[in-house]
């Protein structure tokens, strides 16, 4: 009997030093990226050309995924000066740009041109401007590729439309009718997209090939505030992030009924596990080498929620960040993170954008 229990004590604690040692985040580097007063948004990765993407105010900036050094910018198109230019005073709630999407598959880069409505076409290894298409809607706030079609599809707010061209002519092959305010999106590059649609509480899906929409699914954010979108292609599973806060920390930091990630299936809409997340967040990610779902949360936080299955989830870690850091893309070859941020004024807004790096530690 009492071998069975010092074996039994021995499993145990196998198991909790099993458990102590996972991986976690932690910060590994802060990098000064610009002085200047300007709005910034999403943050993307481009893994295949090592290349992180951090928009801000008239430009997105471009920097090396290995040595965090800056290698280019890619410059918003001019437009009707009447509008204005910069965050304050300005005539227009636009910006100039927004969110990039990647063609690996054929070398080419797009961008969302809020306050022009246009989608640049770039080269992915030169950064080189391409071509530039003109979108049919305002405020293009998201864009995505979808591989099997070689489609872009831009989403615009003010409109509430989708313009979806060739990404490899450029030439406008339709204008969607989403009936609802689109947020964040993606694709599942075996024919569908995916998009927020946070008037209504709902997920679009749209048919990539046909370009009709085809299924619509709600989801149970309380009120219209399905936020963030990330997707698990090889499982066909949605994240999506509710925001109850609505752009500003409203409620205190920390857990809340409404500060919630779903997951769905994306075949059907199906809900499948929902976890808990923090507060304000705007991006989600996720990386499927880890098997991980992230949510960058505006209160300070990145909600790390671990895929032990396809219908299991569970949150491995909240990451302490910085008040304002709700942007984030992921590196899929070094599972780093890497967050803009900047100094926060009563405008919500400030100088000094930087990137916060996280990565993993045993």
């Amino acid at each position: 009997m009492k071998s069975l229990i010092l074996a039994g004590i021995a499993m145990a604690a196998a198991a909790a030093t099993s458990v102590k040692a996972a991986p976690e985040y932690h910060l590994i580097a802060k990098v000064p990226i610009s002085p200047e007063r300007q709005i910034f948004d999403y943050a993307a990765a481009d893994s295949a050309n090592r290349r992180i993407y951090l928009s801000h105010g008239e430009e997105f900036v471009v920097i090396d995924a290995d040595t965090n050094a800056v290698v280019g910018k890619l410059a918003a198109p001019k437009f009707d000066p009447s509008y204005g230019i910069g965050l304050y005073g300005r005539k227009t709630a636009y910006q100039g740009v927004h969110h990039v999407a990647f063609a690996d598959d054929l070398g080419r880069g797009f961008t969302a041109n809020g306050r022009s409505a246009t989608s640049t076409i770039f080269d992915l290894k030169t950064l080189q401007k391409i071509g530039e298409v003109k979108l049919q809607g305002d405020d293009t706030n998201i864009v995505v590729y979808e591989a099997s079609t070689h489609r872009v599809f831009a989403f615009n707010v003010d409109t509430h439309n989708a313009t979806v061209f060739d990404a490899t002519t450029g030439q406008v092959l339709k204008s969607i009718d989403l009936a609802g305010e689109p947020s964040f999106a993606a694709s599942d590059d075996k024919g569908h997209v995916f998009v927020n649609l946070e008037s209504k509480n709902a997920v679009q899906r749209i048919d990539a090939r046909t370009l009709e929409p085809d299924a619509r699914w709600p989801v149970g954010c309380k009120g219209p505030q399905n936020e963030t979108m990330a997707i698990d292609k090889a499982h066909d599973r949605l994240f999506i992030g509710c925001r109850p806060d609505f752009r500003s920390l409203r409620f205190a930091a920390g857990p809340a009924p409404d500060r919630i990630m779903q997951v769905l299936d994306s075949t059907d809409g199906r809900l499948v596990a929902t976890v808990p997340i923090g507060g304000n967040p705007d991006e989600a990610a996720f990386d499927p080498g880890a098997g991980l779902a992230f949510s960058a949360n505006g209160e300070g936080s990145v909600t790390v929620i671990k895929e032990e299955s396809p219908n299991r989830f569970r949150v491995v870690q909240t990451v302490p960040t910085e008040p304002g850091a709700a942007r984030i893309a992921v590196d899929l070859r070094t599972h780093k993170l890497f967050l803009p941020n900047n100094d926060l004024e009563p405008s919500g807004h400030g100088p000094n954008f930087r990137v916060l790096i996280y990565g993993l530690e045993p």
